[in-house]
């Protein structure tokens, strides 16, 4: 059964969602982003996935104080993303309540401080970002991109014990107009035991279904939820 991870992404402490990354398409769904994450524990889902958007563009953890509201008030398994570069941002994020830590944008420009966290914290806890433009990595909240292609940049990090990757295809993030199930089959044709977690263009229950059959272990998905195309009620059906 493929796991449900919702998404909330955090822009001052609101649960917002972006289209493309594109920070000028900020819409607001939620001024308490706790009252949603209960929502989505109260239908048996367990784990989530939270974006600090602020703390993308600005480098560094921003809404730590939201992520321990979130963290404290339900029982989910939280991974959290968006802003850690550093070791005392990675130590926020855990002492804050993450679960686990996303490692996004650091993991491209600084690869020697991620080998370091795999190093101290297990892959378990550091999950791979691998944000996907045209085929290339791209950094900063999406707003920089880099000449790293992904399946090279996935097989430095998988050859250090990687195991959990988040890949998004930015051009469908926000777009509700389908995921990029071929570019997650060549994924795990590439890295069979990979805990892939596909995020971006999710539209519907079809789509998760669609996921499911080609193999995906888990997806990310937000706004299909808060526009109200797939229903917390749906997602039932895959809670084991």
């Amino acid at each position: 059964m493929i796991e449900i991870v919702p998404a909330i992404d955090l822009i001052d402490g609101k649960c917002v969602r972006l289209s493309q990354g594109e920070y000028a398409s900020k819409k607001v769904y939620a001024s308490d982003p706790l009252e949603v994450a209960k929502r989505i524990e109260a239908h048996g889902i367990r784990r989530l996935h939270v974006v600090d958007l602020d703390g993308a563009a600005s480098c560094h953890v921003v809404n730590h104080a939201t992520l321990e509201r979130i963290a404290g008030g339900t029982g989910l398994v939280i991974d959290f993303g968006g802003g850690v570069k550093t070791d005392d941002d990675l130590r926020l994020a855990f002492d804050s309540g993450a679960a686990m830590v996303t490692a996004g944008s650091i993991a491209a420009t600084q690869p020697d401080v991620v080998s370091r966290w795999l190093e101290l914290y297990g892959s378990e806890r550091i999950i791979l970002g691998a944000d996907v433009k045209e085929g290339y990595i791209a950094v900063n909240g999406w707003q920089s991109d880099t000449d790293l292609s992904l399946h090279p940049f996935l097989d430095r990090y998988v050859g250090q014990g990687v195991n959990r990757v988040v890949c998004t295809d930015i051009s469908r993030d926000g777009m509700l107009q389908g995921p990029a199930i071929d570019l997650y089959r060549e994924v795990l044709q590439r890295h069979p035991g990979l805990w892939l977690m596909a995020s971006g263009g999710v539209s519907s229950v079809d789509d998760i279904r669609a996921l499911q059959a080609a193999g995906v272990p888990s997806v990310i998905f937000g706004k299909a939820l808060y526009e109200g195309r797939i229903t917390l009620r749906q997602l039932e059906e895959f809670i084991q």
